[in-house]
């Protein structure tokens, strides 16, 4: 029977947190529960800090909805498998997951709802396995590649803020005749890229997906150039690559970050385009700019619908998992199958297929795609 539920947030935040948080209270407090949020992930039950759970009551949550961030504060250095301890003046990776379950019990804990991507969903069923009683985990990640469930929340207000810059962008790159190179988010995926790209009408949108060949792109632009539209628009996700290279990196990993930091793609693709074309050419990052801000409106009902679901599987199963939209639908299914892989845009989508009749480039069309489009508007 469950009494008291705590929630936490982990990895990068994304808008919609908010939202799915008073999903959750309000749906658990409306069936006579108790609710806690734990802050910074599972810090803060790793903490002696007396703020480190504090309890979501309806006046905790009220008004929080349509906010960006999370009131409970996120971290992605907080892996109780590998949590950082001062020990002699430096932080050496400690296992205090034992520490935590215990804390948990402790508390009188019943069930956790997780909030966040691979990573954070990895820890959540690591942790069931240690002993969690019951874990209920929700998707979150702007990149939008979680695999399990056909959308996370936060992806389609990232996709909105792209197109918004995109939009911003065009008037500048017209009225300068610039090549704008704009590098978006996507490690391993180029969610984000290609719908931006799409809505905002990018001439090249670059991904992970499909290496591309810098000839192609510039073959493009020389196109564009030749048609007298003397401005182009290339969107890059953060991990795209050239064909047998690999993608670019400003920070190496460390003891508590698995993953090396992502950067550099857009200033290479804007140095090689004015190289290879004589076009002048700039680049922006947009960063940070996407995961921030107040949720959509379709995040924002995704995030309430998701967050109330996890309560309903609570009350109605003895069950764990990961509550997941498919087909329409919010099903719970097992975070087995979400704590590994990663969800790739599939290349024989319709949205592709869609950028590719419009004559938007990729990078890997064969050679004279576009040079021949350009010397027959040049006769």
């Amino acid at each position: 029977m469950i009494r008291r539920i705590a929630i936490n947030t982990g990895g990068g935040d994304a808008p919609g947190l908010n939202a799915v948080i008073r999903a959750v209270a309000l749906s658990a407090l409306n069936r006579g529960w108790e609710v806690f949020g734990i802050r910074y992930g599972y810090e803060g039950l790793l903490t002696d800090d007396e703020d480190a759970i504090v309890p979501l009551t309806r006046d905790a949550v009220r008004g929080i909805g349509h906010l960006g961030g999370t009131i409970l504060g996120t971290t992605n250095r907080a892996d109780p498998f590998h949590f950082p301890v001062l020990e002699g003046g430096r932080k050496v990776p400690r296992d205090l997951s034992g520490k935590l379950i215990a804390r948990f019990k402790e508390l009188g804990f019943d069930a956790l709802v997780a909030l966040g991507g691979d990573g954070s969903m990895s820890l959540a069923h690591r942790l069931l396995g240690c002993g969690l009683p019951r874990v209920i985990g929700v998707p979150k990640t702007i990149d939008n590649d979680l695999k399990g469930t056909n959308v996370t929340f936060g992806f389609a207000t990232a996709v909105e803020t792209t197109t918004e810059a995109l939009d911003r962008l065009h008037s500048t790159a017209q009225a300068h005749r610039r090549v704008m190179v704009v590098e978006v988010m996507g490690r391993h995926a180029g969610w984000i890229a290609l719908y931006s790209g799409i809505a905002g009408g990018a001439d090249v949108i670059l991904i992970p997906e499909i290496p591309y060949n810098i000839n192609r792109v510039c073959e493009k632009i020389e196109e564009r150039y030749a048609r007298k539209r003397n401005f182009a628009i290339v969107v890059a996700s953060e991990g795209a690559r050239d064909v047998g290279g690999e993608a670019i990196y400003k920070e190496d990993k460390d003891e508590f970050r698995p993953q090396p930091i992502l950067g550099g793609i857009a200033e290479r693709l804007a140095k090689q385009i004015e190289e290879k074309t004589g076009h002048e050419a700039r680049s922006v990052v947009l960063g940070h700019l996407q995961r921030g801000g107040s949720p959509c409106s379709f995040d924002r009902v995704l995030a309430q619908r998701l967050g109330s679901a996890a309560v309903r599987y609570l009350a109605e199963t003895d069950k764990s998992g990961l509550v997941a939209q498919r087909g329409g639908d919010i099903e719970l299914i097992p975070l087995s199958e979400v704590s590994t892989g990663t969800r790739f845009v599939d290349l024989s989508s319709d949205a592709i297929t869609t950028a590719r009749d419009i004559g938007i480039c990729f990078g890997d069309e064969g050679p004279g795609t576009f040079s021949a489009a350009a010397a027959i508007k040049k006769r």
